[in-house]
């Protein structure tokens, strides 16, 4: 799990807004010095708000301001990157691909890349949509304090 330190900034019956500054990454990475968003970071020290579910917690223990730890699995990470970069990039090409086979001309080759790009980024935009609420996708807080769940348990009678 990638642990992230942040700032509570709003508080909502269903969970937080927690601002972060992103440097946690960065500072594991072995090509921190050749990397221009390690640099970037580092002068500009580039904040997201990231919707964090409280999963049953009392939404009173916690107060604007107050430091919280946050986790994202590093599944999550891996899956949503490798879908965001490579099905632009897969369109792109299909697109050129298919434009090329069928009319051979360089114009209409370069506009079928153009529209395989953007046609798989709103594809991307309309996932991102649909999964927006997904719990298994949220960060989570990680804190001593345990979420309340309701769990059925199954008896079986003989």
């Amino acid at each position: 799990m990638i642990i992230e330190t942040g700032r509570i900034m709003a508080i909502e019956p269903e969970g937080l807004w927690v601002e972060t500054i992103q440097r946690s990454a960065c500072n594991s990475c072995r090509a921190e010095s050749g990397c221009g968003q390690s640099l970037l970071n580092k002068y500009s020290g580039h904040t997201s708000y990231l919707w964090v579910l409280l999963e049953g917690r009392d939404p009173t223990d916690y107060q604007p301001g107050d430091q919280v730890q946050i986790g994202v699995p590093e599944e999550v990470v891996a899956k949503g990157s490798l879908f965001v970069y490579l099905t632009p990039l897969i369109g792109l090409m299909l697109g050129a691909g298919v434009a090329h086979n069928l009319w051979g001309s360089e114009l209409l080759t370069f506009l079928m890349a153009m529209l395989g790009l953007v046609g798989a980024g709103l594809l991307v935009r309309w996932h991102a949509h649909l999964t927006r609420f997904d719990p298994r996708l949220q960060p989570v807080l990680v804190d001593d304090r345990q979420p309340l769940s309701v769990i059925e348990t199954y008896q079986f009678h003989h």
